[in-house]
């Protein structure tokens, strides 16, 4: 984490610098500043008018970057209380009102009504090990646009089983993180 502690700093766009207050809350786990450049910059050329989900939010830190960047929505969902609570308090304090915060278990919030995103943020909590179960139901449960990308962070030794369908764009590593973005392909009838 980067800046004080507790506070993490949105790094572009129209909300640059602003510090985002951070809950002393077990396993959290803030998306490392350098890798949300990088992602971002991946990102630059989809991003303006997305339609993003942002599950297992946490500090929020993925969503609102890519609110300041241009997305046209951001839905955070967060199962912790206390981090939706203080991700609705700096959406708040920034006047992001196109941000929305559910507090939900991930696997709970995808059992509603899907409404289809250009672009997912998946990086749930890493002893968890919620990555192929999530990644099914957004695949399967209409969640994802027809050739949305999905984000997903995730510890950098094993493989992951996500579908078939998902082809991987870019990756990167930093520490013990592997960060990588993938492209959906609408799969064959």
């Amino acid at each position: 984490m980067s800046g004080a502690p507790g506070r993490i700093r949105i790094i572009g766009g129209n909300l640059r610098n602003s510090r985002l207050n951070v809950p002393d809350l077990p396993g959290l786990r803030p998306t490392a500043e350098r890798v949300r450049e990088t992602l971002f910059n991946w990102l630059a050329p989809v991003l303006d008018g997305a339609r993003c989900l942002d599950l297992c939010a946490g500090t929020g830190a993925l969503g609102i970057e890519a609110l300041s960047r241009g997305a046209a929505s951001v839905q955070f969902v967060e199962r912790d209380a206390r981090a939706a609570q203080a991700l609705r308090d700096n959406l708040e304090r920034l006047k992001a009102s196109a941000g929305r915060v559910s507090a939900l278990e991930a696997t709970t919030f995808l059992r509603g009504t899907p409404q289809p995103q250009d672009l997912v943020f998946l990086d749930p909590p890493f002893a968890l090990g919620l990555w192929p179960a999530l990644a099914q139901q957004l695949e399967t449960g209409g969640w994802l646009a027809a050739q949305a990308w999905i984000y997903v962070e995730s510890p950098r030794a094993g493989a992951l089983a996500l579908p078939s369908n998902w082809q991987m764009h870019r990756e990167g590593h930093a520490g013990e993180v592997r960060f990588a973005l993938y492209r959906r392909a609408v799969p064959l009838s």
